[in-house]
């Protein structure tokens, strides 16, 4: 059996009326994944029901590669972007990934 991937789940609440501007942050981190090797999934949702809540689901081939795009400056930066409009956090449990499906998204 292989050796499970780091899965990364939470949801970010912006200050009222910033959930736009939150979201753009994190598409351009999305995109930003797109460079990084340990990275294997960067999903970024939204729901109707709550504007100002961004949802993040993360898969990494490790922990140390998620750890390790934290301190790149590409991120720190978006990182530095976002906290003045995050007004919470919730984070589900980390994740050892067993298995699924993923596809580009165009």
């Amino acid at each position: 059996m292989a050796i499970p991937y780091h899965g990364v789940s939470g949801k970010l609440t912006a200050q009222p009326g910033k959930g736009q501007e939150l979201l753009q942050i994190l598409l351009d981190a999305a995109q930003g994944m797109e460079a990084v090797d340990g990275c294997l999934c960067y999903i970024v949702g939204t729901s109707d029901q709550e504007p100002d809540v961004i949802h993040i689901y993360e898969v990494w081939v490790d922990e140390a590669a998620h750890q390790a795009s934290l301190g790149m400056p590409v991120f720190q930066s978006l990182i530095a972007r976002a906290k003045p409009i995050i007004a919470g956090m919730d984070n589900d449990p980390n994740l050892k990934i067993h298995g699924g499906k993923t596809r580009p998204i165009s």
